[in-house]
């Protein structure tokens, strides 16, 4: 499609992980758990599927155990077998300690995006293992703050039901133009209860206070977001108080959109790999 992104190769097979809420698929260069540094927990976005990050897992992040999953109700990961709790933000973020427990991960640093971010906010209360938190197209809002953090068209993201072409465009929104065509087929694959729940449930206010979070939270946050996101608002991203907000501020990517690790996987890995090392994780 003209973007040099068509082709999506994952390294390794794909393994299953069996959850409270249905088999969950995921990558893992360290299958052994051999490494003693905290692994980097890849998390997707709404409608998306862990191979959005196959750049991050064929780069180097030094030797150090790279993860990645399908949430539930996405890729190659299971409908969930009781949509109502799995798919919210705190039901995925369940499913992941969940999942980092089977795995025998007491210690992981999380790189969020968009719904990913927001899950990986929720993990802070739910996982004590978490060293370290990168979230990019992620305001951290409440329910008072929905309508500041983000702009006002959200696209596809709480539909239901997706048509091909409302895919295509969806699939754009949230990655690049045009979209690679598996990035089109994870939108049409998506549970449509997923999208339609976990919507009701983070604009309905049923999900933690994440500005709160961010605020009082020590764990260290990184935010890398790309300049033209259509559905963040960077004013307000960057006024609220964070308690360990890496460099003091967010960190902005210019000419790039609410992918930036998809659009620019090298100088978003140069900024994962600072952030690790400023923080010795």
């Amino acid at each position: 499609m003209g973007n040099g992104l068509e082709s999506s190769p994952l390294p390794g097979p794909t393994r299953y992980a069996e959850t409270r809420y249905g088999r969950v698929a995921y990558t893992d260069t360290d299958p052994g758990g051999s490494l003693s540094v905290p692994p980097l927990l890849f998390v997707h976005g709404n409608s998306a599927s862990r191979k959005v990050f196959h750049a991050q897992l064929a780069d180097d992040f030094g030797p150090r155990r790279l993860l990645a999953l399908d949430l539930l109700g996405h890729g190659e990961s299971d409908d969930a077998t009781d949509p109502g709790r799995a798919y919210t933000q705190r039901g995925y973020a369940a499913t992941i300690a969940e999942f980092l427990g089977l795995l025998g991960v007491e210690r992981a640093v999380v790189v969020g995006w968009s719904l990913g971010g927001h899950i990986g906010l929720e993990l802070i209360p739910r996982f004590p293992g978490l060293a370290g938190l990168v979230v990019t197209g992620t305001p951290p809002v409440n329910k008072d703050t929905l309508m500041e953090g983000f702009q006002p068209t959200v696209g596809y993201a709480g539909a239901e039901d997706i048509a091909a072409g409302q895919a295509a465009e969806f699939a754009e929104q949230i990655t690049v133009s045009p979209p690679p065509g598996w990035v089109v087929e994870d939108v049409r694959r998506t549970d449509g209860r997923a999208r339609r729940i976990m919507f009701a449930s983070f604009s309905g206010g049923q999900d933690s206070d994440q500005k709160a979070l961010v605020a009082r939270s020590p764990v260290p946050l990184a935010i890398i977001d790309g300049r033209d996101d259509p559905f963040i608002n960077h004013d307000y991203v960057a006024s609220l108080p964070y308690a360990a907000l890496w460099r003091g501020a967010p960190t902005v990517l210019e000419g790039r959109g609410h992918a930036a690790f998809l659009e620019d996987p090298s100088r978003y890995d140069q900024l994962v790999r600072a952030f690790l090392h400023d923080h010795r994780l």
